[in-house]
C-alpha cells in the first residue's frame, strides 16, 4: 500500500472517532440514542451541558484539523483537502457505524481552518450573524459551510480546490435536509443558552 493511500485511508478512520459518544459514555449518555439522535455537540450540549459540548466540538474539529495536516504533509494541497473531505465523511458515515453518524459541521470546520484560514474566520462571523437572532443552530452551520466553496471562489483559488470545498459543503447540507424540513415548517428548535442537564 502506498503512503498515499494509507494517508486517505487513516483520515477516514479519524474521522469515525466517536468523539461525542465517548463524552457521553463517560456521563451514561447515548447520544444517537437520545434528544435528535445526532452524535454532534449541539445534541450534547442539549443532553449534557457546556462542557460536554464544547469538548465534542473540539475534539471534531481537531479531526479535521489532523487529517487536513496529515494529508498537507504526505501530498500537499491535494493532500490536505482529499484527506480533509475524507475525515468528514468518516464523521457522517463512520466505520461500523453507518447509520449513526454526525452531521460534519465541526470536522468541515477543522479542514477549512487549514485549507482557507481567512474563509474560515469570515465564516465563523457568519455563522454568529445567523445564529445570534433566532439560536438555531443548524441554519448558522449550513450559512457558515456555504461560505467555504463560496469564499474560495473569491479569493482566486484553484478550480479544483472550489470544487472540493463545494463537495464537502454539499455533505454538510444534505446531512441537515431534516432541519431544513423543520425549518421550513417553522418547528426548528432554538439552542437554549442554559442547557437542560438530565441526570447521569
Amino acid at each position: 500500500m502506498s503512503v498515499r493511500a494509507a494517508c486517505l485511508i487513516a483520515a477516514y478512520l479519524v474521522g469515525s472517532f466517536p468523539t461525542a459518544l465517548l463524552v457521553g459514555g463517560r456521563r451514561g449518555h447515548d447520544p444517537t440514542a437520545e434528544g435528535s439522535g445526532n452524535p454532534g455537540a449541539t445534541n450534547v450540549y442539549r443532553i449534557m451541558g457546556r462542557r460536554a459540548g464544547a469538548l465534542v466540538l473540539c475534539g471534531d474539529v481537531v479531526k479535521g484539523v489532523a487529517a487536513a495536516l496529515a494529508g498537507a504533509a504526505v501530498f500537499g494541497r491535494a493532500g490536505l483537502l482529499a484527506c480533509g473531505g475524507l475525515a468528514v465523511i468518516g464523521h457522517c458515515f463512520p466505520v461500523g457505524r453507518w447509520r449513526h453518524g454526525g452531521k460534519g459541521v465541526a470536522t468541515a470546520a477543522g479542514v477549512a481552518v487549514i485549507a482557507f484560514p481567512a474563509v474560515a474566520a469570515l465564516a465563523l462571523a457568519v455563522w454568529f450573524a445567523v445564529f445570534l437572532p433566532r439560536r438555531k443552530a443548524s441554519a448558522a452551520s449550513m450559512a457558515a459551510i456555504v461560505v467555504v466553496p463560496v469564499g474560495a471562489a473569491v479569493t482566486g483559488r484553484p478550480g479544483w480546490e472550489i470544487a472540493t470545498s463545494a463537495a464537502i459543503a454539499g455533505v454538510v447540507v444534505l446531512r441537515h435536509r431534516s432541519n431544513v424540513g423543520r425549518l421550513l415548517r417553522g418547528q426548528e428548535e432554538s439552542l437554549p443558552s442554559r442547557p437542560h442537564r438530565r441526570a447521569s
